[in-house]
């Protein structure tokens, strides 16, 4: 890799991490780019050689976070590599516990699909959890642990239903029990699904 090449990734992984930093500090509306590049220790001319401005550099930084997510469901799902069914279970678990953490809540759940729109939004919720929610349950149709179906529209229920949950945790509020309650919930609705 020549130095140029190094240089602008340092350049774009400085922006990145400083542009997070803010976002999840003070929402998308009151991060102004000066601040970005700023908090970066780059000019404003490095930043747009990066990207195509404050929704460009928004877009890139939740697609890590929704990406560190799905890394986190794919982890904890893995830990159970000869069981389907308990892989969904972590894998879901994973996914609450990841998305409601406040940094990635506020990035990924509520300024995501402000900012990007809901289809974009969407478009990337599905290429990252998304994809391995619907595998998981490929799997599970596959194993005979769920009917015979098509799984798209189950994972787009599921994913919805994990979504909003997600949202209502990351709210102000909700405590300790809340979670317990909504992590029960979830696996009931999940064990209803389950053949026999």
């Amino acid at each position: 890799m020549g130095v140029r090449v190094e240089q602008r990734e340092r350049t774009r992984q400085a922006l990145l991490d400083e542009a997070e930093r803010l976002f999840a500090r003070d929402g998308y509306g009151a991060v102004g780019l000066p601040a970005v590049v700023g908090g970066a220790g780059v000019t404003k001319g490095a930043l747009y050689h990066q990207f195509d401005g404050k929704a460009g550099l928004f877009a890139a930084v939740l697609e890590r976070v929704q990406e560190r997510v799905a890394e986190q469901v794919v982890a904890a799902a893995g830990e159970f590599p000869h069981d389907p069914w308990q892989q969904l279970l972590a894998g879901c678990r994973a996914f609450i516990d990841a998305s409601t953490a406040p940094a990635a809540a506020r990035i990924m759940l509520v300024d995501g699909p402000a900012v990007l729109g809901w289809p974009a939004w969407r478009e990337l919720d599905e290429r990252t959890s998304g994809r391995h929610l619907a595998e998981a349950l490929r799997a599970l149709v596959d194993h005979g642990d769920l009917a015979p179906q098509p799984v798209e529209p189950l994972a787009r229920l599921l994913s919805g239903a994990m979504n909003e949950l997600a949202m209502w945790l990351a709210g102000p509020g909700t405590t300790t029990a809340d979670r317990a309650a909504a992590q029960a919930a979830l696996e009931r609705t999940l064990a209803g699904l389950r053949t026999g």
